[in-house]
C-alpha cells in the first residue's frame, strides 16, 4: 500500500512548492489547513510539528519534516523521481541550484515581504536593497540551471517567481517577469502542468498562476 503523506498547508505559501511536487510524483497526500488569519503556524500544537512557527510541515512515515528544500529533496529522492538519481553525473550541479535557491533566492524573498524582521529600525531601505540584490539574484537563476528539465526546481523555482509579482501589495512596480524571457517562458510552461491545475483548483491561484499572476482566491484559509 502507497504511503500517503499529510501537507500542513496555508493557500499560496510555501507549502504550495510542495503540494506541486506531490502532484507531480502522483502520491496521495491529505491536506491540513494551517490558518494564517487565525495565526495558527504559532498555536503550541502547530509549533510541536515545527519549532519554527513557519509553513509547511509535512508528516510522512519517517517522523515530520520541514524546510521546503529538504521536504522536495526528500520526496524526490524516496519516490526517485523529480531529481537526478545520488549517483547520475547531474547531481551534483542540481544540489547546487537547489541549495541556492533555498539558501540565497528564497530567503531573499522573506527579506522583502518581511523587512521588518530583519532590520526594525530601517525596514523601507532594506525592502529596496532587497530588490536591486534579487534583480542580481534574477539574473544568475535565468543563466542558471535548465528549468525545462523535469525536477524539484521547478516546484520551487516557479512559486517564488509567482510571489514576486504580487507582493508586497501595492509594491511590484519594479518588478517585471518579461525582463528575464527564459524565466518567463519557464513560467508559461508551468501553468499548463497538470500539477498546476490541480494546485489552482485546491488554492484558488487564478487561470494563469506563474505567468501572469493574481491574487488567490482559495475555498478554505487565507493567504496572508
Amino acid at each position: 500500500m502507497m504511503t500517503r503523506y499529510r501537507l500542513h498547508y496555508a493557500p499560496d505559501n510555501a507549502s504550495l512548492c510542495v503540494r506541486l511536487t506531490l502532484e507531480e510524483l502522483g502520491v496521495p497526500y491529505d491536506t491540513v489547513l494551517v490558518d494564517r488569519s487565525q495565526s495558527a503556524q504559532r498555536d503550541p500544537a502547530y509549533l510541536a510539528l515545527n519549532p519554527n512557527g513557519l509553513i509547511p510541515v509535512l508528516e510522512t512515515p519517517d517522523g515530520v519534516m520541514f524546510e521546503t528544500g529538504a521536504i522536495l529533496l526528500w520526496l524526490a529522492d524516496r519516490h526517485g523521481a523529480f531529481a537526478p538519481d545520488t549517483q547520475s553525473p547531474a547531481r551534483g550541479d542540481f544540489l547546487k541550484w537547489l541549495f541556492w535557491v533555498a539558501n540565497t533566492l528564497h530567503p531573499a524573498l522573506r527579506m522583502l515581504f518581511y523587512p521588518e524582521k530583519f532590520s526594525a529600525d530601517h525596514p523601507t531601505a532594506l525592502r529596496d536593497s532587497t530588490k536591486v540584490r534579487i534583480t542580481g539574484l534574477l539574473d544568475i537563476l535565468a543563466d542558471g540551471p535548465d528549468l525545462t528539465e523535469s525536477s524539484i526546481l521547478q516546484t520551487y523555482v516557479a512559486p517564488l517567481l509567482r510571489w514576486l509579482a504580487l507582493y508586497p501589495i501595492d509594491d511590484t512596480a519594479w518588478f517585471d517577469l518579461s525582463k528575464w524571457p527564459a524565466l518567463f517562458d519557464f513560467c508559461t510552461m508551468m501553468d499548463d502542468r497538470p500539477a498546476t491545475l490541480a494546485a489552482m483548483q485546491a488554492e484558488g491561484l487564478g487561470p494563469t498562476p506563474f505567468s501572469k499572476p493574481s491574487y488567490p482566491n482559495p475555498p478554505e484559509g487565507s493567504a496572508l
